[in-house]
């Protein structure tokens, strides 16, 4: 049941840019093999983007709602994307 690929959006809030946020998720979305994207968005939270198997999307949120030592998360939205529609080909910083 795990391998089929699942896709999520987060929206995270805090003290997030900065603060090496995009390079923190960036390593674990890798260390995870999920593909998609950080970005920082200009009103200062960042916006994720990944895919992969459900344990790794868990992963990785757990790794988005602690951060990086200096960051400080106040607060994550997260949307689900179709699978379909995330045509990632590697994890990468936008």
């Amino acid at each position: 049941m795990n391998a089929a690929p699942v896709a999520w959006r987060w929206v995270v809030s805090g003290r997030v840019q900065g603060v090496g946020f995009r390079w923190f998720v960036l390593r674990r979305a890798q260390e995870l093999d999920l593909v998609g994207w950080v970005s920082n968005l200009p009103d200062g939270r960042v916006e994720v983007a990944a895919q992969g198997t459900r344990t790794a999307i868990e992963a990785l949120e757990a790794a988005i709602t602690r951060g990086p030592r200096i960051a400080r998360v106040d607060h994550v939205e997260k949307h689900e994307i179709p699978h379909e529609m995330a045509d990632y080909k590697s994890f990468h910083v936008r």
